[in-house]
């Protein structure tokens, strides 16, 4: 059975076609959920692959409508749910209840907003709740016990576990420390989705007895960034973007 996966793509990189092509790769090569990144210029969490990414999508015109816009788009061709990731200042941009209205409109899932912590989320949880949306909350191996449980206390079905403080994108050794956390968020009742350096498929495996689903992300928008850097015809991007990350998904899963 393949691996369960939730893939990450930036929206809008390096354009919106292209990374329309993106998603359809991704969920035609069997991820689980599709995490869709709208770009802002002062990431917290994004490692320098991402956050270049998110650099060019700006630089080339990027603005929050393209982003539900390009969601509506996927959930055209797909059932995978969708879960849009921000940061807190888009979120601002549009209100935190305007935003979850229109990711709601364009048919998501849901929202990981990393810099929106339980405890200071502005509404976002329970406006997410009363809109049948699932905001996602980020939890990191240096969680004390209280943020862990203010996680459980927040109604969230899902927890996005980051495998190692800092930011994505560096290679993640996984050890036991790694799956003792894993197995204390799977004691809270939810659903875990890990990610953080992930770009294997021996992570995958070692991941998957432990994990609702694996994170893969940088490693992602490398193969794009390579098809980039490979300097064929304009007018082939999308396609050659859509082969490249269908057979690294599949490798990933293993399917």
């Amino acid at each position: 059975m393949a691996s369960r996966i939730m893939a990450h793509l930036v929206a809008g990189y390096p354009d919106l076609e292209t990374s329309l092509e993106a998603a359809r790769a991704l969920t035609d090569g069997g991820c689980a959920y599709l995490e869709v990144q709208f770009p802002f210029s002062d990431p917290t969490a994004d490692g320098p692959v991402i956050q270049a990414a998110c650099d060019r999508a700006l630089r080339a015109g990027f603005r929050l409508a393209a982003g539900f816009a390009l969601v509506a788009e996927i959930r055209r061709f797909t059932t995978v749910p969708i879960l849009i990731m921000s940061y807190a200042n888009p979120v601002f941009v549009r209100g935190t209840e305007g935003f979850l209205r229109e990711a709601q409109r364009a048919g998501a899932a849901g929202v990981i907003v990393p810099d929106l912590p339980v405890d200071a989320d502005e509404g976002l949880f329970e406006q997410a709740r009363r809109l049948g949306l699932h905001a996602v909350p980020v939890a990191s191996p240096n969680a004390s016990p209280r943020r862990l449980e203010l996680v459980r206390e927040s109604g969230a079905r899902y927890v996005y576990a980051t495998l190692r403080p800092g930011i994505t994108g560096t290679y993640t050794e996984i050890g036991p420390e790694n799956l003792a956390f894993l197995r204390r968020l799977a004691a809270l009742g939810l659903k875990v989705l890990a990610g953080f350096g992930i770009s294997t498929r021996e992570q995958v495996q070692t991941l998957e007895p432990h994990v609702h689903a694996t994170v893969v992300g940088s490693v992602l928008v490398r193969e794009i960034r390579r098809v980039i850097e490979g300097a064929g015809p304009p007018e082939a991007l999308g396609s050659q973007a859509y082969a490249t990350l269908l057979s690294r998904l599949r490798e990933l899963t293993g399917s």
